[in-house]
C-alpha cells in the first residue's frame, strides 16, 4: 500500500475528506521525523515504536567486485520495533475491529456543545442590550425619586 492508497482507505473508514486525511498524515509524518531527528522515541501503544539508533562502522563486500572488501561508515538510522498488537495481527492474519463510534460520538457532542454555546452567547448578548421598556421603567423610577 502506498501513501495515496492509505489516504483513500483512511478517508473511506473515517468519513473524512481525502484532503483532511492527507493533511493529517503529512502532519504525523512530519512530527515523527522531527522527533527522530532530535533523537526522541515515538511510541504508538500496541502498534510500535520508532526510534533512532547508531550503526557502527563495519566491513562489507563491494557488490560489483565480491572479492573487494569496503568499509561502510557509521551512521544514525531510523528503526521501527513492532508492538504487541501489531505482532499478533501479523501472526494471526486477523485484522482487529475498527470502532469509530467513540470518536464519532465525541465529534458530534463537540459540535452540539459548540452550537449550544453559540446560542447561549447570542442570547446573553441580546439580554445584555437594554430594551425600550427597561429604559422607560428606569426613567419612571428616576422621576419618582426626583419628586420624592
Amino acid at each position: 500500500m502506498n501513501k495515496s492508497e492509505l489516504i483513500n482507505e483512511v478517508a473511506k473508514a473515517t468519513g473524512l475528506s481525502k484532503a483532511d486525511v492527507d493533511r493529517a498524515i503529512k502532519g504525523i509524518l512530519w512530527n515523527v521525523s522531527g522527533a527522530l531527528a532530535k533523537g526522541e522515541r515515538v511510541t504508538f501503544v500496541g502498534f510500535g515504536t520508532f526510534q533512532r539508533r547508531h550503526r557502527r562502522e563495519r566491513i562489507g563486500v563491494n557488490p560489483q567486485n565480491p572479492t573487494e572488501k569496503i568499509t561502510i561508515p557509521a551512521k544514525e538510522a531510523a528503526v521501527f520495533v513492532a508492538g504487541s498488537e501489531l505482532k499478533e495481527t501479523v501472526e494471526t492474519g486477523k485484522v482487529p475491529a475498527f470502532d469509530l463510534e467513540p470518536i464519532v460520538k465525541k465529534a458530534i457532542w463537540t459540535k452540539v456543545k459548540d452550537s449550544v454555546k453559540a446560542k447561549v452567547k447570542a442570547k446573553s448578548k441580546a439580554w445584555a442590550k437594554p430594551k425600550a421598556w427597561v429604559k422607560a421603567k428606569s426613567k419612571i423610577k428616576a422621576k419618582a425619586k426626583v419628586k420624592a
